[in-house]
């Protein structure tokens, strides 16, 4: 019987991994879905009984593949896009949740303040199984999906240890509140120390296995599979709840080495964390007693506000105070918070821990809060990331930027400015980190290797310009960026204007730097009040050049859109279908098809794009 139910969980989890995909909707609000329908609320396929005392292990073995593998993609790279903002999130914010989310059990639930404590730090937990299935169907500037990525993995060890060290310290009463903070620094210390040891054994099992390279890459396969276990089991046997840290702490430090075989590890990775993460959300899913969440009644609901809409809101904006997080990626960030296996995971243990010290009430709260917290977020925030995206218009195409210099550095920040994700490429290691210090997301690379033009998203990009002192080398990257990688717009700085010829015959954008720079010296001398202005363009000032897709405006004239175009904004230019280009009158009428340039202040410029061109 049990062989049968664990094949119905793995069937189920991969046809909604399936149908997440088809759908481009997060694989979790399925997997959630197909467990409470195999549950014993509605078929009662699956229950507690089912899996026996085994449960625990399976789960506990699963995360920790899936916090491996977290660990593993978290880069010291994706770290530093936004290095402040991670570390106040997973920090001061972690502390805010933790407090906020306990004082909100207490007050609403009325139950003690140790159980409210213990609430507070599961719910501290967002994690990979949650984030990552939304990061593959929303693409967000790096920097954003490195705050959730890295918040996932270390929040998830984080709540994990906390949790234990409340409940034994507070609830248990093995100890003093004095004692919290020490034993949690032990605990993390543990994990953390015996994970990068088996990390190391790793890498030098790995490194002697290239002398067998006929059978080695199924070998790093079993040798990673058996470090994830044995960091997991060996942590756990020295101190509970450690497993979780050391396996997170193993992945990330062979994910940041030179590891043999890392893209064999990687295909591992994925295809296994694609099953663990199925049978553990489906087998999760089923033991979800309605019973526990239809007794907290409205006070349930004021929970789910009160975390959702006060807390995490107040969390990201006092993490992400930089600049470079827009108005909009902040409330994405807000929308965005989603709980998973770690808060449902160590709730159903905790749950028996305080029935067997006879508060029954007490768990049954404990169950019903956590598992009406995963629901709700999983449901309205991983179900509805896409669509969240989509209306804050923070999932800008990938705009490639080959070559680090003044030229390349100075376009990169100006389009970050204008929200546009980029990513600068350069072989130097120097601008690179130059790069990286202004905030930007940079790849150190050739821009005229397929490979690094691949790595840096070419295949989804709108954008590639070329920006090198070298007009062979941003030949050569138009050249791929046209034929190989089929880009939209392709554009390239050209040093010598004899070249021109060359790259406009490929389609590109030719910007003669001769030219350009005489233009510049010309506005400079005789329209120096414009010039200024251009030179504010993103801070006080916009120029915005989209297409009229609001039907309701088409066949209108200029005169009578006046109302339609906000104060501080005016239409500059008019391009129609046929290339032609003019400064409007009054009497011109939008067609089908017409592009308008609007030039303003920046906040009236953006209105005006908004309700010419909707978003779809």
């Amino acid at each position: 019987m049990l062989v049968a139910t664990v094949a119905l969980v793995l069937a189920l989890g991969v046809a909604s991994r399936v149908l997440a995909d088809r759908l481009r909707i997060p694989s979790v609000l399925f997997l959630i879905v197909a467990g409470i329908a195999i549950g014993p609320e509605v078929l009662g396929l699956v229950s507690r009984e089912t899996f026996g005392g085994g449960l625990s292990a399976m789960v506990g073995v699963s995360v920790a593949i899936i916090l491996f593998e977290g660990g593993y993609h978290l880069h010291l790279d994706k770290l530093r896009e936004s290095p402040t903002a991670l570390t106040r999130l997973v920090t001061v914010g972690a502390a805010i949740t933790w407090l906020g989310t306990a004082a909100a059990v207490v007050v609403f639930l009325e139950t003690s303040l140790e159980v409210g404590l213990l609430v507070g730090a599961l719910l501290i937990a967002t994690g990979p199984t949650v984030i990552g299935p939304i990061l593959q169907v929303v693409t967000v500037r790096d920097h954003v999906a490195s705050v959730l990525e890295g918040e996932g993995v270390i929040n998830d060890v984080t709540a994990a240890i906390l949790v234990v060290v409340v409940f034994e310290v507070l609830v248990a009463g093995n100890g003093t509140p004095a004692a919290l903070v020490g034993d949690f620094a032990i605990r993390l210390f543990v994990g953390l120390v015996f994970g990068a040891l088996v990390a190391g054994v790793v890498w030098l099992v790995l490194d002697r296995a290239r002398s067998r390279p006929c059978a080695a890459p199924l070998h790093a396969r079993l040798i990673v599979l058996a470090g994830v276990v044995v960091a997991y089991a060996g942590a756990e046997t020295i101190a509970s709840e450690t497993g979780i840290a050391a396996a997170a702490m193993a992945g990330f430090v062979l994910g940041n080495v030179e590891l043999p075989y890392h893209e064999d590890v990687i295909d591992f990775l994925d295809d296994l964390s694609v099953v663990v993460l199925s049978f553990i959300f489906v087998a999760l899913a089923a033991l979800i007693d309605f019973a526990d969440i239809r007794a907290l009644g409205l006070a349930g609901l004021a929970i789910v506000v009160a975390i959702t809409l006060v807390l995490r809101p107040a969390v990201i904006y006092l993490s992400t105070t930089s600049e470079r997080f827009t108005h909009n990626e902040r409330l994405f960030l807000s929308a965005v918070g989603p709980r998973g296996i770690i808060p449902a995971s160590v709730a159903t243990l905790f749950a028996v821990e305080l029935q067997a010290l006879g508060r029954t009430q007490e768990a049954q709260l404990l169950a019903g809060t956590v598992f009406l917290i995963i629901f709700a977020t999983v449901v309205l925030q991983a179900g509805l990331a896409r669509q969240i995206a989509d209306y804050l218009e923070v999932s800008p195409m990938r705009t490639i930027i080959v070559g680090g210099g003044r030229v390349g550095l100075s376009l990169a920040e100006r389009l970050e400015q204008d929200g546009e994700n980029v990513l600068l490429i350069d072989l130097d290691p120097d601008a690179v980190e130059k790069a990286r210090k202004r905030g930007l997301t940079a790849l150190e690379g050739d821009g005229t290797d397929a490979d690094v033009l691949e790595q840096a998203g070419a295949d989804d990009a709108k954008t590639v310009i070329a920006t090198t002192p070298d007009d062979d080398v941003n030949l050569l990257v138009c050249q791929l960026a046209k034929t190989t990688y089929d880009v939209e717009s392709v554009a390239s700085r050209v040093n010598q204007p004899d070249n021109v010829d060359a790259f406009e015959s490929l389609g590109v954008h030719a910007i003669d730097l001769s030219m350009a720079t005489a233009w510049s010296l010309e506005n400079v001398l005789e329209r120096p009040s414009l010039s200024a202005w251009m030179n504010e363009l993103g801070r006080t000032g916009d120029v915005q050049e989209i297409e009229v897709t609001a039907t309701d405006l088409v066949g209108k004239t200029i005169a009578n859109l006046n109302a339609e175009i906000p104060d501080g904004v005016i239409v500059g230019l008019l391009t129609h279908r046929n290339g032609a280009t003019e400064v409007p009158t009054g009497d011109h009428e939008l067609r089908e098809g017409d592009r308008v340039t609007f030039l303003g202040q920046t906040d009236a410029v953006d209105r005006a794009v908004k309700r010419f061109h909707p978003h779809d």
